[in-house]
């Protein structure tokens, strides 16, 4: 891609040109209607205490249990999230790394579009990052989906100005595989976006209380 005179730096810059003049090469992209399609069955909100959520992924993730299952067999660790509205998103990253590969720009993008249609401008979202299974320890892996689930965040939020209190990131690693059947399968680095809730509704700005009078002063008597 060529650039002008200016130096151009950061991701979100990057993003936001690619998705303006196209990117060679680029993956197959979802539509806009495709993952409204996909998020807009809202019934009623997850039950799921994310702050919670991470330290238990990380706390699974960390463990040294010697009866461990293994990968094919490992329960997922917040099996809830299989009962909300869902769009599997096909992110490619660097290796290793949260860095959003360009690609992948364009899909970003259609997250994006879908997320301020006006059928979805009443939620809130997760983004939920996973971890095919592989050399790594969990422990990292867990830390690498947070991480990219947080990048997409940043996106969506710095570039394309998605409300940041519509989003919550949060990253499974290989605590709960998308095909627990085959745990190395690339489908098993996917990335997800869930809705979650509704928008919690502002309450109602108070008028200032009108100051008390001020007492009267007892007449002077003469």
């Amino acid at each position: 891609m060529r650039t002008t005179g200016h130096t151009i730096a950061g991701i979100s810059i990057a993003l936001g040109l690619a998705l303006l003049t196209g990117t060679a090469g680029a993956q197959t992209a979802p539509t806009r209607d495709d993952i409204v399609g996909k998020l807009n069955h809202f019934e009623e909100a997850g039950e799921v205490d994310i702050p919670a959520l991470k330290l238990q992924v990380m706390e699974r993730a960390k463990a040294r249990i010697k009866n461990d299952p293994g990968p094919v067999n490992r329960p997922p660790i917040a099996p809830d999230l299989a009962k909300l509205p869902t769009f599997n998103a096909q992110i490619q990253f660097d290796a290793d790394t949260p860095i959003i590969q360009p690609e992948s720009y364009q899909t970003v993008g259609r997250i994006a579009d879908a997320l301020v249609h006006a059928s979805l401008l009443p939620y809130t979202f997760l983004i939920v990052g996973h971890v095919e299974s592989n050399q790594k320890t969990r422990e990292a892996n867990a830390i690498l989906s947070q991480r990219r689930a947080d990048a997409i965040r940043d996106v969506l939020v710095n570039t394309f100005k998605i409300s940041t209190k519509r989003l919550q990131p949060i990253g499974l690693g290989e605590e709960q595989f998308l095909d627990r059947a085959k745990p190395t399968s690339a489908l098993n680095g996917q990335l997800q976006i869930l809705t979650f809730a509704k928008v919690p509704e502002e309450a109602p700005a108070h008028p200032a209380a009108a100051p008390a009078p001020a007492a009267k002063k007892p007449a002077k008597k003469h």
